[in-house]
C-alpha cells in the first residue's frame, strides 16, 4: 500500500513537535513494508535539518500561498515562476518574516485554503493533483497532518480516486484565536470539508469528544490512536541529577504556561533545601513569541535568579534528548489544553517525572502511565508546592519517572502507534474501495 502523508513544515530554523510525530510516524510505517511519500506543504519540515525524511517536492509553498492570496496576478504566473519562489533555502529566509502571518491575512488565507478548488489557491491544488496522478506517485490512501488541509480532500477524492484519512491536534485553538469574522466562517467551512474525509485519527479521548462535536462528525468515522514515540532513543541518565533541576519543553508562550513556571521556580528558590535548584527551559520560540521571552527574562533578572536559569530554542532531536537526561522534573503547566502533549511521553521515556495541571489531557495521560503529580487550581504557589515534593525526594521521583518510562513503552511506542494506525488506513482503504465499486 502507498500512502502519501501531507505534513506543513515550520521552517528549517524551528524544532517543530508536529514536524516529529510525522516523521517518528512516517519511518516506522516505512520500516513495516509500507511505501510513505511524505510531502512537505508550505516550509521545509524542520526535522529534516536531521535527517532527510520527506521524499517529495515541497507543495502550496508559503510565498506562493501568500502571493495568490493577494493579488490574481500571481494565479496566472508559469510554472518556472512558481518554482523559483518554493526553493527551500528561500522558503527558510522568508519564514521569519512577519509580515505574511497578521491577523488578518492569515484569517482570508485560512478560509481560502478551506475553500479548496473554489479558494484562490487552486492553481496550487491542480499542481498537486497533477503530481499524485503521476504513476510513480499515485497512492491508494493520502492523509493530511491536521484538518486545517481539509480543504483540499474534496478535489483529491474526484481527481484520484483514493479516501482521505485526517489526523486530529489542536485545529481547535488555531481556529478560535483567529479574528472574526474569519474564525466562525472557517468552522462553518471546516465542517462541510469533513464530509469529505473518510477516517479521522484523534490524538486523544479527550480531543476526540471536542471535534466530533465541533465538526459533527460521525462516530464511525472517528478513531483514537495516541502519538507513539521510540522509547529505544531515550536513554534515562545514569544516576540522579547533581543539582536539583526543573524543565520546560514546549512552545516559550503564556499558553504553555512558561510565566506560571518561572513565578513557581521563584517561589522554589526561597526554599533553604533548594536554593541551588536550577531551571531549563527548551523548545520551540518563534519570532511571534520574542517580546513574550524578553518580558521573563526581566522577571527572572528582577527576581535576581537569572544565572540559575538556562533558555535554549528550537532543540534538534539528539539536544533535546541529551536537555531531558539533565533534568529531575518537568512541567509544562498549559493554560489553554492540548490535544496531546508528546513531551509528556519523551519526558517520562527518558525518566523524568513529570508535574502537571489537573485538566482533562493530563489526566488522560498520567492515568495511564501514572509518571507524575497533578495539581489545582493552575497557579504558581501550587505549582512550586508540588515540584519541591519531587525535588526534595529523589528517591520518589526516581520511581514516578521509572514507572512512566515502562508505561511509554508498553503503551506508546511508536510500533504501537504505526500499527494501529496502519490497520486504519487498510480499514479505510477497503470500506472505500467497497462503497466505490457498489
Amino acid at each position: 500500500m502507498r500512502i502519501v502523508q501531507f505534513s506543513p513544515g515550520a521552517g528549517d530554523d524551528i524544532y517543530c513537535e508536529n514536524c516529529l510525530r510525522d516523521a517518528v510516524l512516517v519511518r516506522k510505517l516505512r520500516k513495516l513494508g509500507y511505501d510513505v511519500l511524505m510531502v512537505p506543504l508550505y516550509l521545509p519540515l524542520s526535522i529534516d535539518k536531521d535527517e532527510q525524511v520527506s521524499n517529495a517536492p515541497i507543495f502550496f509553498g508559503g510565498i506562493n500561498v501568500y502571493l495568490q492570496q493577494k493579488s490574481a496576478l500571481f494565479r496566472k504566473t508559469p510554472g518556472w515562476i512558481d518554482r523559483l519562489f518554493d526553493r527551500p533555502k528561500l522558503l527558510g529566509w522568508i519564514s521569519h518574516s512577519s509580515k505574511m502571518v497578521n491577523a488578518q491575512v492569515l484569517g482570508q488565507t485560512t478560509i481560502s485554503m478551506l475553500q479548496g478548488e473554489d479558494g484562490r489557491q487552486v492553481k496550487e491544488l491542480e499542481r498537486l493533483v497533477e503530481w499524485l496522478n503521476a504513476k510513480e506517485n499515485k497512492p491508494d490512501v493520502v492523509c493530511l497532518s491536521n484538518a486545517l488541509l481539509a480543504g483540499m480532500a474534496g478535489r483529491l477524492k474526484q481527481a484520484i480516486g483514493v479516501p482521505v484519512v485526517c489526523f486530529l491536534q489542536d485545529e481547535d485553538k488555531f481556529l478560535d484565536e483567529l479574528v472574526q469574522p474569519y474564525a466562525q466562517e472557517s468552522w462553518e467551512i471546516l465542517c462541510d470539508c469533513a464530509r469529505n474525509i473518510d477516517s479521522f485519527i484523534a490524538a486523544s479521548n479527550h480531543y476526540a469528544d471536542i471535534m466530533v462535536k465541533r465538526l459533527e462528525l460521525e462516530a464511525s468515522k472517528l478513531h483514537v490512536v495516541y502519538p507513539g514515540i521510540a522509547p529505544e532513543e531515550y536513554t534515562p541518565a545514569i544516576g540522579k541529577p547533581s543539582v536539583p533541576t526543573v524543565g520546560f519543553l514546549s512552545q516559550m508562550c503564556s499558553d504553555k504556561g512558561l510565566d506560571i513556571l518561572v513565578e513557581a521556580f521563584s517561589i522554589i528558590k526561597k526554599n533553604e533545601k533548594l536554593k541551588n535548584a536550577r531551571l531549563c527551559i527548551a523548545g520551540e520560540q518563534g519570532r511571534e513569541d520574542r517580546a513574550f521571552i524578553k518580558k521573563i527574562r526581566r522577571q527572572l533578572s528582577n527576581s535576581g535568579i537569572i544565572n540559575d536559569v538556562e533558555i535554549i530554542s528550537n532543540l534538534s532531536q539528539k539536544e533535546k534528548i541529551e536537555f531531558l537526561q539533565k533534568l529531575s522534573v518537568l512541567s509544562v503547566p498549559e493554560k489553554v489544553q492540548s490535544a496531546y502533549a508528546l513531551y509528556i511521553l519523551e519526558a517520562l521515556a527518558t525518566g523524568v517525572p513529570v508535574v502537571e495541571p489537573s485538566t482533562d489531557i493530563f489526566n488522560e495521560l498520567l492515568g495511564q502511565t501514572g509518571g507524575g503529580l497533578l495539581y489545582k487550581p493552575n497557579k504558581a504557589g501550587k505549582l512550586a508546592e508540588t515540584i519541591e515534593k519531587l525535588l526534595l525526594d529523589a528517591d520518589y521521583a526516581e520511581k514516578l519517572g521509572s514507572e512512566g518510562r515502562k508505561a511509554v513503552v508498553e503503551k506508546f511506542s511508536i510500533d504501537k502507534t504505526a500499527e494501529e494506525t496502519a490497520r486504519i488506513f487498510i480499514e479505510t482503504v477497503r470500506n472505500f474501495g467497497e462503497r466505490h465499486y457498489a
